[in-house]
C-alpha cells in the first residue's frame, strides 16, 4: 500500500508542477510565456488549468497525508538518549575513596 502511494505521490507532484507551468503568466516571470493566441491559454483554458491545478494539489496533499499515515505504523518506539547514559552510568567502575 506504501509503495502505490508513493508512486501516486510522485506522478500528482509531475503532474502538479506541469500544470503550474503551463498556465498564462500574470505579470511574474515563472511561467512558460506562450502567446495568448494559443487556443490552450484562452480564457476557458486558464478556468480549466485554474480548476484542474486545485483538484491535483488536493489530491497530492491527501495522498501526502495518507503516505505519512501509512508508514507511521512501521515505526518503532524509540528509548530516550537519557535511557542510554543512565545504562552506560551504571557499568562505569566506582572511584575509591581516599582514607
Amino acid at each position: 500500500m506504501e509503495n502505490i502511494l508513493l508512486v501516486l505521490n510522485i506522478v500528482f507532484a509531475i503532474v502538479l508542477v506541469l500544470l503550474v507551468l503551463m498556465q498564462k503568466s500574470e505579470g511574474g516571470a515563472l511561467g512558460i510565456g506562450v502567446s495568448q493566441e494559443n487556443l490552450m491559454f484562452s480564457k476557458s483554458a486558464g478556468n480549466f488549468m485554474t480548476k484542474a491545478t486545485g483538484v491535483v494539489a488536493t489530491l497530492f496533499i491527501i495522498c501526502s497525508l495518507a503516505l505519512t499515515i501509512v508508514s507511521r505504523g512501521e515505526l518503532q518506539p524509540t528509548s530516550s538518549v537519557l535511557d542510554t547514559i543512565e545504562e552506560k552510568t551504571e557499568d562505569t567502575p566506582k572511584i575509591p575513596e581516599n582514607n
